[in-house]
């Protein structure tokens, strides 16, 4: 099969090896059932590309409304699993890209700390930030791919770091959000962050419920707000990381049908392409990587890369978690990737709601996608610190099997008749 990225460079590109986490579902004995669609380059090439769009497999479209955005980059994983296309898929994430076509197709997601899953042979944006996770109908499924894909991996030396890996499917206990402490940071959704007014009704629903399988609801701010968006530091450490990793990714190929080795490749050759959409979709994001002209081994990226992680952590997601003794932090999905995706620690999005059918569609600015609208997906996310995936997913579990969200059957354009399901006998662990 081809990994493309999503890029009609890529096509015909073969690699030497199965990703380590494709190995390891292969092992456990998963049927790899094919590829799905995804944003362009993990939606990292372009500043107004539209999302789950790519030059290698057109739109990719949700199922909710006409023309629905799909979410991305991970976009065609969402609406598979959604629609019952697959039992299971893997996203990957960089900024969002597991958490946000998860929250936009009503299913789960779970986005690890990074390491917890290998890297190798995924096609890489930022090395700091990259991690590969499942997406699924349930918590339960989603605990069960994890486990499978967990683990330490020689070619990833970030995965060296992973502590005693639990049971995750033994997380999964209807009353783990008892006596939990879930905290709330108001402060960041303000402004440009704030969701929609039905979207944080359907957030107080959410912490209601939760309160009464008994949670206690704190009001936990971030130091920091929302400063960290607006930080030099950010843009720096960023785009040094881009530059960095898909040079290597690129130079391991076994056949690179267009020779591209740099970023400065793929820009020139997307810009002559007739099928990369270029100039209506830019190549403005890898186009200033290069010209910033720095990788991770710049004296510039460092110091960087430790003021993102003090305005995210110790002034955001991680001091609230300590200052506050708390067991998560909840947020919109559609607004709770950033500060999880700047510190490496994981996230998990659960269905928390659908919007009604008489909302009004809202387009995207290009014109040519509903972001919100009759019937569409919207989900919740539990933030946490890094290890901490069991005891994510023992708490989304708890609010999912006290909402059962995706049993309420709101109607789809396209209603799937059946779904791809679990085997027993990929439940059994191999010897």
């Amino acid at each position: 099969m081809n990994n493309t990225a999503g890029s009609i460079l890529l096509r015909g590109a073969q690699v030497p090896r199965d990703a380590t986490a494709v190995a390891k579902l292969r092992d456990a004995g998963a049927i790899i059932l094919g590829k799905t669609n995804m944003g362009e380059w993990a939606e990292g090439r372009s500043s107004n590309a539209t999302s789950g769009w790519s030059s290698h497999g057109g739109q990719t479209y949700a199922a909710y409304c006409q023309k629905q955005s799909p979410g991305g980059s991970s976009s065609g994983s969402g609406v598979a699993v959604d629609l019952g296309l697959s039992f299971a898929a893997l996203g990957t994430e960089t900024a969002g890209s597991i958490i946000f076509p998860s929250h936009k197709n009503g299913i789960v997601g779970i986005k690890p700390t990074v390491g917890l899953t290998s890297r190798h042979m995924v096609v890489p944006l930022n090395e700091y930030q990259d991690t590969v996770g499942p997406m699924t109908r349930t918590v339960q499924d989603a605990a069960i791919i994890l486990q499978i894909i967990a683990g330490h991996d020689t070619r990833d030396n970030y995965t060296s770091a992973i502590p005693e890996i639990p049971d995750y499917l033994a997380a999964c206990k209807k009353g783990a959000l008892r006596g939990a402490r879930i905290g709330v940071p108001w402060n960041v959704l303000v402004d440009n962050q704030r969701p929609l007014d039905e979207e944080m009704d359907m957030f107080r629903l959410a912490l209601k419920d939760m309160e009464n399988e008994g949670a206690t609801i704190v009001d936990a701010n971030f130091t920091s707000g929302l400063d960290v968006f607006n930080a030099d530091a950010l843009r720096v450490a960023i785009l040094a990381s881009i530059n960095t990793g898909l040079s290597r990714y690129l130079a391991e190929l076994t056949h690179n049908p267009n020779g591209i080795k740099t970023l400065e490749d793929i820009s020139q050759q997307t810009k002559q392409h007739p099928m990369t959409r270029y100039p209506r979709h830019n190549t403005l994001i890898f186009d200033i990587a290069s010209e910033q002209g720095i990788n991770t081994t710049h004296s510039a990226f460092w110091p960087a890369r430790q003021e993102v992680l003090r305005l995210a952590g110790e002034e955001g997601l991680f001091g609230a978690l300590d200052r506050f003794n708390l067991d998560a932090v909840v947020l919109p999905s559609a607004v709770s990737s950033s500060f999880p995706a700047y510190l490496g620690s994981p996230v998990i999005s659960v269905p928390m709601g659908h919007y009604h059918e008489s909302t009004p569609e809202a387009w995207d600015m290009s014109g040519e996608l509903v972001l919100y609208g009759p019937n569409v997906p919207v989900g919740l996310s539990f933030l946490g610190r890094k290890w901490d995936e069991s005891k994510l997913i023992g708490l989304a579990y708890s609010y999912e099997q006290k909402t059962k969200v995706r049993d309420s059957k709101v109607p789809r354009v396209i209603q799937p008749k059946s779904e791809v399901h679990i085997s027993r006998q990929f439940l059994a662990k191999p010897e």
